[in-house]
This record gives structure tokens, sequence and C-alpha cells, in this order.
């Protein structure tokens, strides 16, 4: 959008390069500390490759394995900023700030260290100390470990995840349709209770019938917390909405909103966790480039509510939602057969830029009428 004059309401002559230029400088501002961590986390690489290898070789192979990580995780979490930010404009600047400090310091320290631990540790039935030392000491081992678990944390990511894309939908109360031909009839259908669990139950039961023996258990078990998460989340985000002094609106309180983010970027996170192990079996080399991939996620989500981006362009925030069920539905087939993360990210990546590109004819046709 560019500036207008004041006094005229037109644009002033000869500053539309101007503005252009500060926009994108205004813009970039947003990722100055994400470089930074960049740079960090790549001088770290590379002295983790170097203490393993002690050549220029395994150093640069290290760091390069960082920035493909990072790379990762930015093009699988692209839409997740956009969700983040769709609920963080709804949020008080104190759980604002609250969000952008509390909650990057538990997806990078929590999600990319801690739950693999955790999963080890559970899997293997050693103690968190244990799983630690294993990641240290025996990295092979720990990947294999790690990787095992694969259909599950499949199984429960992926259910929780459809059934947030779906709840977009199936809103009786949504009025702004981008596909309106599957968007409109999903509106009405969910006008009926709990539509959205259902069909995310049989969908779960289909993929379970492709799968044998104990796999088979697991993924069902898995996807029924995943269901039964969300539905905590949920429950726990209707029974701390208040009454605004202001408008007299039920709203939701920021700590609820705060507890779905963060239930919401730890989901984004498990099939970037256990596919990074095809990368790199070091824990400390994935948790370096996740973290860097995550720091930019939290530039961009800053970004898209200060500039009020959702707000200027229409669809993107239905675009984000199609990605979303299309990663649920990536996880729930990964429990059956590999899917490599560049397909899951690419997918992704099309909606979003499918939605901006309609939302931008959208503007043009508004601007134009």
């Amino acid at each position: 959008m560019m500036k207008r004059s004041l006094l005229a309401g037109e644009q002033r002559p000869g500053l539309e390069s101007f503005d252009g230029l500060r926009y994108a400088t205004a813009d970039m501002g947003y990722f100055r500390n994400s470089f930074l961590v960049t740079a960090a986390g790549l001088v770290l690489g590379a002295y983790l490759g170097w203490e393993a290898s002690h050549t220029w070789t395994g150093a640069l192979s290290t760091m390069f394995i960082v920035a493909v990580l990072a790379t990762l995780e930015v093009s699988l979490s692209f839409d997740n900023a956009v969700v983040n930010a769709a609920v963080l404009r709804k949020m008080t600047p104190v759980w604002r700030r609250r969000f952008i400090t509390w909650g990057i310091a538990i997806a990078v320290f929590g999600m990319r260290i801690v739950f693999p631990l955790v999963i080890v540790a559970m899997i293997a039935r050693i103690g968190p100390v244990s799983a630690l030392l294993m990641a240290a000491t025996d990295p092979d081992n720990y990947s294999r470990v790690l990787t095992s678990a694969n259909v599950s944390v499949s199984a429960f990511g992926g259910a929780f995840l459809a059934m947030v894309g779906l709840k977009h939908f199936f809103n009786g109360e949504k009025n702004v349709h981008w596909i309106t031909i599957i968007e409109r009839p999903l509106a009405r259908l969910g006008r009926i209770e709990a539509v959205e669990l259902g069909l995310v139950l049989l969908l779960m039961y289909f993929v379970s019938t492709w799968l044998g023996g104990r796999d088979q258990f697991d993924f069902l078990v898995a996807g029924i917390f995943g269901l039964m998460t969300y539905i905590a989340v949920d429950g726990v985000s209707a029974l701390l909405k208040v009454e605004s002094a202001v408008s007299g609106e039920v709203v939701q309180s920021g700590a609820a909103s705060f507890l779905y983010l963060e239930v919401l970027d730890a989901s984004f996170s498990f099939d970037g966790v256990i596919g990074a192990f095809a990368l790199s079996n070091n824990l400390f080399v994935i948790a370096i480039g996740l973290g860097v991939g995550a720091m930019f996620v939290r530039s961009l989500t800053i970004m898209l509510v200060e500039r009020e981006t959702l707000a200027s362009y229409r669809y993107l925030e239905h675009g984000a939602f199609y990605a979303i069920i299309a990663l649920a539905l990536m996880m729930f087939l990964n429990a059956v057969e590999h899917i490599p993360e560049v397909i899951t990210g690419l997918i992704g990546g099309a909606f979003i830029v499918a939605a901006f590109i309609d939302s931008v004819r959208y503007n043009r046709r508004i601007r134009g009428a």
C-alpha cells in the first residue's frame, strides 16, 4: 500500500520508488535478529563439524546441514506463521510479547531438544539423562530409537493438525470463502455437531487398515491421544474465555491463545524433528538448524501481525489452513510410507502462494470497482 499525502490524499510525485525501498527495508528489519542467530548457528555448526572430524570438509559439511535444516524448518512452518499471526492479532500486547519471548524459547529448547529426548527415553525405557548421554555418545542408536516412533508421532501430529484445519472450514459462521465450491458446502456441514471429529476418526481408521500388527495399534492409540489433546486445548480455551470490559463481547484470554499456539507449534514440529534425522543423527546439529529456522518463523509471524498482512490479503489465512490439512494428510500417509519433507513443504507453500496471488487479484478488483 503506497503512502498517500495527508493533505491531498494522492500519491506524491517521485516517491513511489522511494516508498517501495523504504517498505522493503522496514520488512528486512524484522529479520535482523534472525540473521544474527543464523550467523551464530552456522559458526557453531562448523565448530561441531570440526570437533567431530578435525577437517575443514567436516566443518563445512556440518555447516551446510545446519543451513538445509533451517530452510526445511521454514518451508514446513510458513503456514504455521500465518496461523500464529491470525491468533496473535486477537491477543493483547502483553500476551503477544510473552508468546514472542517465552514461546520461542519453548519452541527451540522444548520441541527441538527436550521432545526428542523424551521420546527416546520412553521407547528405550531409560531416564532423560541417559537419553542425553546416548545422543552424545551413540548418535546412531539414538537416531534409530527416535525414528522407530515415526508411526505414533505421525498419527498424533496428524490428528491434531487435521482437527485444527477442519475446524476452520467446518464453521457455520464463516462467510468469507476462497475456493467457494469446497468451502461453502463445508460451512453448511459445520452445523452438524462434531462433524470434523467424526471425519478424522474415519480417516484414522482408513489409514490404519494399511498398517499391520503393532503399528496399527500404535497408530490408532497415538491418533486418539492427538484428538484428546485437541479437545483438551479447545476445552481449556473455552473455559478461559472472558467478557471484554470495553466491547462486552466474549473473547478468548491470552493464556488460552498462548496454550493453543504452543501445542500447534509442537504439532508442526513433529515431522521436521523426525525428518531431520535423515540429514544428521547429531541431536545438537539438528537443534541448531531447526532453531535457526524457528527464529525466522518467529520474525515472519511478528511482521505479519505488525504490518496487518492478513487483513490486507483476504485469502492468505485460508491458504494456510489448506496447507495445515495437507500437512496432516502427509503425516498420516508418512506412517505408511515415507514422504520426503520437501514434498510436504512444497505443497503447503503452493497453497499459500496461490492464496496470496488470489488476494492480490481481489484487491485489484476492489480498487478498480
